[in-house]
């Protein structure tokens, strides 16, 4: 059932992290937990047209430091710095310790699956084409680079009375697969007919452990060496002897000649001629005639 379940979730400790970093207690796990819902409450009003991915919470030693991944950082950090000292003390404020704000900006928004699914819903909002708008996610995702993608839509898509649902996919998503690097984001369009929930799955290939690194496939020596083995037992030539004869530039084909090229008979043919003496009956055949 892996298209049932959430795949960020499915993923944790595998390669996937938390969004939440920190330890409690059981006497103040809840009232953290609560805290970090407000805060990305609060963040996705406030920075709502800075196109912000996650907000990752931490928490060492009574402080706490929020790293905000956004494709627009300058809105965020606003002119010469005023909006982000402003977010700090709000932050600071609400959490009732001392805040720190990182921006980190995302390089490729495109195939980031919160950012696209926001994408689409703010065109959904606009009254553009619903298949429109996920048709061209999906082609601005395939050619930055994912290696499949898929975006589902359900509600009352184009105003029908009758809410259903729609999916399109391109290249492949393995959701069973739990190295496979699936990006998951939801997001909700509020139109003037109701509700439409926009779900988004990237997949940007196999990762190894949290770290994210490819998977770099390479051939394993033995099995390059496997095939090449008999071929070179059978080219070489069998037993000591032959090997330095080979190695002297002797000739080695058979002593009747019927298989020698025409270049290596030439000056090695002198064995050949000493065995033809060796047969000859001359020296019989002038005994019976003098007798």
């Amino acid at each position: 059932m892996g298209q049932k379940i959430n795949p960020t979730g499915f993923r944790l400790a595998v390669s996937r992290n938390w969004a939440s970093r920190w330890y409690a207690s059981n006497r103040d796990f809840a009232g953290m937990l609560a805290e970090d819902i407000k805060v990305r409450e609060y963040l996705k009003g406030k920075l709502k047209n800075a196109a912000v991915s996650r907000v990752v919470i931490e928490r060492p030693a009574k402080n706490a430091r929020i790293t905000i991944y956004s494709a627009r950082p300058g809105v965020v950090i606003g002119k010469k710095g005023e909006d982000i000292e402003k977010l700090k003390k709000d932050l600071a404020a609400k959490l009732g310790v001392p805040v720190a704000v990182n921006i980190e900006e995302v390089r490729k928004p495109e195939i980031d699956a919160k950012l696209i699914a926001d994408s689409i819903t703010q065109q959904l909002e606009k009254r553009i084409m619903f298949r429109r708008a996920m048709k061209r996610a999906m082609q601005n995702a395939m050619r930055l680079g994912a290696q499949g993608i898929k975006i589902m839509s359900a509600g009352r898509l184009n105003g029908i009375e009758i809410a259903r649902t729609e999916w399109y996919r391109e290249g492949r998503v393995p959701l069973h697969t739990l190295r496979a690097d699936i990006d998951y984001g939801t997001s909700e369009a509020k139109t003037t007919y109701g509700v439409i929930g926009v779900k988004v799955w990237v997949y940007k290939g196999d990762t190894l452990g949290r770290n994210d690194a490819p998977v770099v496939a390479e051939p394993r020596p033995e099995e390059e060496r496997r095939p090449r083995g008999p071929r070179r037992e059978r080219e070489r030539p069998a037993g000591p002897a032959a090997r330095a004869a080979v190695r002297r530039g002797t000739n080695t084909a058979p002593a009747d000649g019927s298989d020698k090229p025409a270049e290596a008979t030439g000056g090695d043919s002198k064995p050949a001629v000493k065995r033809v003496r060796k047969d000859a009956p001359a020296p019989a055949a002038a005994d019976g005639k003098g007798e």
